[in-house]
């Protein structure tokens, strides 16, 4: 193994053993078993996603994949507004939940009322709680129970599901 397979190796799997959010990536289309048999009030076949995401929405919300940290300018946006699905438009994030994680992940403390869903995800190193939109089951990202008060929790999303809709002028965070 030369040095640069070793170092994409570590950098792979770094943000998992740090606590971040996953490095995984299923197939696209893949689905797990806690979610394989739920029905959501938006479907569309693979096809049908790949025509309205972007691949790297597409590789996110469809395939489970989770995009590098630091990489999604969803990081450094600040404005008040709302977080949606980006696979069909719910609004899943308030700004006023957003908090720095220090993980390169946007991070929230808390989902909107009847916005989200979790299931069980043993893809990686034993149990992690997944975050899935409750409307087309899109994965977000997960959940952790080390974020601030007051709820504790960690929502760690990746920004490629997300998108960033900011509220009138003059409106409080």
């Amino acid at each position: 193994m030369d040095r640069r397979t070793f170092l994409g190796a570590v950098i792979g799997i770094a943000p998992v053993a740090l606590g971040g959010c996953s490095a995984e990536a299923q197939q696209p289309g893949s689905r797990r078993t806690a979610k394989a048999a739920a029905t959501f009030e938006v479907t569309r076949s693979d096809a049908d996603w790949r025509k309205v995401l972007t691949p790297a929405q597409f590789a996110v919300l469809r395939g489970h994949g989770t995009e590098r940290p630091g990489t999604s300018p969803l990081n450094a946006e600040h404005r008040q507004g709302t977080y949606q699905c980006a696979g069909c438009n719910l609004p899943v994030y308030s700004s006023r939940a957003k908090f720095e994680s220090g993980t390169g992940w946007p991070s929230f403390t808390a989902p909107l009322e009847n916005a989200i869903g979790t299931s069980e995800d043993r893809s990686l190193f034993g149990l992690r709680i997944e975050v899935h939109c409750r409307r087309c089951g899109g994965h977000l990202g997960h959940v952790f129970d080390d974020g601030p008060r007051p709820t504790g929790k960690r929502y760690c999303m990746n920004g490629d599901a997300l998108v960033f809709t900011p509220t009138s002028q003059g409106a409080s965070r």
